[in-house]
């Protein structure tokens, strides 16, 4: 390989390990619980993991081509609809006009055929809720992360 495009495959590398740093720290700006995890995930992008008593576990990955992806679970139904509320509105996924939070058990799925994103949101029977977004962009996990910290934190003052 010539030295300019070597130079040039080099520079490109740093500049996405500079995106991936950054990724890494919107989310956890967003949702301070997301520690760095190893092994990574199915992205092979870096994955951050949480786990907290009351409030679910999960994890966020960044794949690649620097779609985001979260698989949360056991997470309260009440913050996931608060969240989803505040984010989407009510009823983008047919769960009903009161929105997740009032939802009854089922799986509620959507896929945006603008961006490629898929959404499987499962309420459960115990009240809580698994959360699976895949190849979404950045901004709009950190969007969600960002609503869903501040409604498990009204969550927790409850």
């Amino acid at each position: 390989m010539q030295p300019h495009v070597t130079q040039a495959l080099h520079d490109w590398y740093g500049a996405w390990t500079a995106h991936e740093r950054a990724a890494q720290a919107a989310f956890t700006a967003a949702f301070p619980a997301l520690n760095i995890s190893d092994p990574r995930c199915r992205c092979y992008g870096p994955t951050l993991r949480w786990q907290k008593p009351d409030e679910g576990s999960g994890k966020v990955c960044l794949d690649d081509h620097g779609r985001a992806t979260i698989e949360f679970g056991g997470v309260p139904k009440t913050a996931v609809g608060t969240a989803m509320t505040e984010v989407w509105g009510a009823d983008w996924f047919h769960e009903g006009p009161g929105g997740f939070a009032d939802a009854g058990p089922g799986s509620y799925q959507y896929e945006d055929e603008s961006t490629y994103a898929e959404y499987e949101i499962e309420i459960l029977e115990d009240g809580t809720a698994n959360v699976g977004i895949g190849y979404m962009k950045v901004d709009d996990i950190v969007t969600l992360l960002d609503a869903l910290e501040r409604a498990l934190a009204e969550h927790r003052v409850s």
